[in-house]
């Protein structure tokens, strides 16, 4: 079921009420989450439900095994992780290194007769797996003691706003929260209808309109100009913010109407002033969960340069194969560590914890050049990204720079939809989202905050491209 979707506008209301008003104690309102969260799940096809269930169960008995046969708890939750990221692999994986395998001795004039599985990729699984191996190594670590109610733990693996592209929620965060009698926050709820209204402006008006630009020149970039072809990177650029950072508000808001609180998932990473912040900016939950699950484990930045750089590149590279299986993202997450590296090296990966221009209205000529720069090089990383293969990547890349033309006639909607995001998110810098506003000055009259919600709301489905769904389902 999508966000953007007249079923998700009916389901909404539909299960908000259940929830408040019949399902009111505290183990039939979790039961019931775990319920619509599945019917939320199971819309896209019912089989999956069973794999969710499997994870679910399988890392909540890990935990209750870890706890009673304590010197046995490394190899019960080596057991349970490596389930996990069996399934992971096997679903998402297995095809891709089978075809790799088999290109590789073509190469050498060696022909092998490989077979693929070409199974179905659940929705969302890289998510709530990692979420669910979270749990694990967080009981593991004594980092929180295994809890016994089965019931609330579905509901932290399951609950619907965030569970098929994040955030990826820690269990120390969001189960606790499954535990404890929840009251309904009615300033965190309209809170959250704001964050879910911004969120629905960056996915249908800003993300589905450029990606209609997007899908044809990506599919003719052979014979398209060079500034055709920026046009086509920029858009992307804004594209892919608009849907997955859309998809974070939208699920955060949603989750604050049922008393829950998710952790931020993006912090305006175009703003950034070098690619270190913009990594501390950019999915955040995932890229907080290598750093916490694999970086520090491995020695994090504390055993010398050298070990701090190949921690780095394993993080990486690991966040390339996260997205998905295909040599272009790996190549992605190759090039952000190029990046990365000599910041780290330089000592320079930490400088920037602010808010950029803070007490300005306006961004110094320094701060711009650095903004400009950052933004320019996560251009070109999504290019390779967007791209079907490394050969179209690389051809994509030489004709933006070398083939001439004039300048492309697209329309001038998607630019003036990616301004309007711009200005907002840069005045609202400081805020968590962009209509998040204080009570003060004009905004303190209901007449003009409704005014601008009603101003909103009808422009996002007047405007609105055509219908897509999120790129993140797809890994």
């Amino acid at each position: 079921m999508l966000f953007n979707s007249f079923e998700f506008l009916i389901y909404l209301p539909i299960v908000f009420l259940l929830y408040w008003f019949v399902f009111k104690p505290l183990k039939w309102q979790n039961l019931f989450i775990v319920a619509a969260s599945y019917v939320f799940y199971g819309w896209w096809d019912w089989h999956f439900l069973v794999l969710i269930a499997f994870t679910t169960f399988c890392s909540f008995l890990s935990g209750r095994l870890i706890e009673k046969y304590t010197a046995y708890g490394k190899i019960i939750a080596g057991v349970n992780i490596c389930i996990n990221l069996l399934i992971l692999g096997v679903y998402k994986y297995y095809d891709f290194f089978v075809a790799s395998f088999c290109e590789a001795f073509q190469s050498i004039g060696i022909t092998l007769h490989c077979s693929s599985l070409n199974l179905i990729l659940p929705v969302g699984i890289s998510f709530y797996t990692f979420q669910a191996l979270s749990y694990t190594i967080d009981v593991y670590r004594k980092k929180m003691r295994a809890t016994t109610d089965i019931i609330a733990f579905f509901a932290f693996i399951s609950f619907f706003p965030q569970l098929v592209a994040g955030p990826i929620e820690r269990a120390t965060n969001l189960l606790p929260q499954f535990l404890k009698v929840r009251q309904f926050d009615y300033a965190k709820a309209v809170d959250g209808m704001r964050q879910i209204l911004w969120g629905l402006f960056k996915k249908m008006v800003v993300a589905d309109n450029c990606a209609v630009v997007v899908n044809e020149i990506f599919a003719d970039y052979a014979s398209l100009s060079g500034p055709h072809l920026w046009i086509g990177a920029l858009f992307f650029t804004f594209q892919i913010y608009g849907d997955f950072s859309g998809y974070s508000d939208i699920a955060i808001g949603t989750a604050k109407l049922f008393g829950i609180q998710l952790m931020r998932n993006f912090n305006l990473p175009y703003f950034s002033r070098n690619i270190a912040e913009f990594w501390k900016r950019w999915h955040i939950s995932l890229n907080t969960w290598f750093v916490d699950y694999i970086y520090i484990p491995l020695g994090g930045s504390r055993e010398g340069k050298w070990k701090a750089v190949r921690n780095t590149l394993i993080i990486f590279l690991v966040s390339g194969l996260w997205h998905g299986a295909n040599w272009t993202f790996i190549l992605w997450g190759c090039y952000h560590a190029l990046l990365f590296l000599p910041l780290l090296l330089m000592g320079n990966s930490r400088k920037f914890k602010d808010t950029v221009a803070a007490g300005s209205v306006l961004p110094s000529w320094k701060e711009c050049f650095q903004m400009g720069s950052t933004f320019f090089l996560v251009v070109i990383g999504w290019v390779i990204f967007r791209a079907e293969t490394i050969s179209e990547a690389y051809a994509y890349l030489v004709s933006m720079f070398t083939a001439g033309g004039p300048f492309p006639h697209h329309g001038n909607d998607p630019f003036i939809y990616i301004a309007i995001l711009l200005v907002v998110e840069w005045f609202q810098r400081n805020k968590e989202h962009g209509l998040q506003f204080a009570s003060t000055g004009l905004w303190r009259y209901a007449v003009v905050r409704w005014s601008l919600y009603l101003i909103i709301f009808v422009s996002t489905f007047l405007l609105a491209g055509q219908q897509e769904e999120f790129i993140y389902f797809q890994f």
